[in-house]
């Protein structure tokens, strides 16, 4: 008789250790939640290596030491009966410091969606209960809420200058509540159009170069011209719509025509009709930005 052949060997699950969890499941929100916050964290630095906090924590000081320098100042001229208002209106901020800005959105929006298509890990957060349209608006929201913080607590700081300074409170509280509103603005439209251009790429300097260059160099140029151009009354005029063309100065004109900020361009929005064709371009920009971003994530691949 044959031998009968050897059955062959079963699977055998062994238990080393791994706990199973029996807690709530927490829902779509929560997560998205966690994810803003995770990604507000890492705007900053907060939560990665000592070097990664380097350049975000280093421009951070650039964009308040400025603010602080000021406060400083306003205290001690206004006490020497030298000084009755802030020496640079609150809403001008943003606009002088405008190369800093630039340097960090261009170097935190690829950080905040670049690395993720490089190292494929959009798989891990588009799994349920999280959609694509949760991942950009985390994103988005995260990027924005950084950069509001770069600019608001600079604004701040100088606000609580002036108030110790015993300059008028309810005029430095009006005008600090309009920069604020700016600050925000500027964070929409700087986040929408760094993000956006970040999604295209998952090379992370690629990314970086891009939007500093669209930043700084739209700017540089819009400025050039308009000086170039901003002579006599008509040509100001022309020159007032090259605002448009930059992000920094498209933001400006909004703030200059809508909330009667003192303009830091060459020339401001030249009327009535130009001022509401600057905040319809200026939503059209944070809409459309996000719309893309929506556009861009349905395309990538899972």
């Amino acid at each position: 008789m044959s031998p009968q052949p050897e059955a062959a060997p079963s699977g055998v699950i062994h238990d080393i250790g791994y706990r199973g969890y029996d807690g709530p499941r927490l829902g779509r929100n929560l997560v998205a939640r966690a994810l803003f916050f995770h990604s507000l964290r890492g705007v900053f630095g907060i939560g990665r290596s000592a070097r990664s906090k380097v350049m975000p924590m280093g421009l951070f000081a650039v964009i308040w030491l400025p603010a602080l320098v000021i406060a400083v100042i306003t205290v001690v001229t206004a006490s020497q009966g030298l000084l009755n208002d802030v020496p640079v209106q609150f809403a001008r901020y943003p606009m002088l410091l405008q190369p800093a800005v630039a340097i960090f959105l261009g170097t935190q929006a690829p950080q905040a969606v670049s690395l993720d298509l490089r190292y494929n890990t959009l798989p891990l957060y588009l799994s349920r209960p999280l959609e694509r349209v949760d991942y950009v608006t985390a994103k988005y929201a995260a990027l924005a809420t950084g950069v509001f913080i770069l600019l608001a607590i600079p604004i701040l700081t100088m606000y609580i200058g002036a108030l110790l300074a015993e300059l008028p409170a309810g005029e430095q509280t009006g005008d600090v509540v309009l920069a604020l509103i700016g600050a925000a603005l500027f964070s929409l439209v700087l986040a929408g159009i760094g993000l956006l251009i970040a999604s295209l790429t998952a090379r992370r300097g690629f990314g970086v170069a891009a939007i500093i260059t669209v930043l700084v160099m739209s700017y540089s140029v819009v400025s050039g011209l308009q000086g170039i151009i901003g002579h006599g009354q008509s040509d100001l005029a022309t020159a007032g719509w090259l605002g448009l063309l930059s992000p920094m100065t498209l933001v400006d004109g909004v703030q200059t025509w809508a909330l009667g900020a003192e303009s830091s361009a060459v020339a401001g929005p030249p009327g009535d009709l130009a001022g509401l064709v600057f905040c319809l371009v200026t939503a059209t920009v944070v809409v459309g930005s996000y719309l893309c971003l929506m556009y861009r994530y349905r395309k990538v691949t899972v």
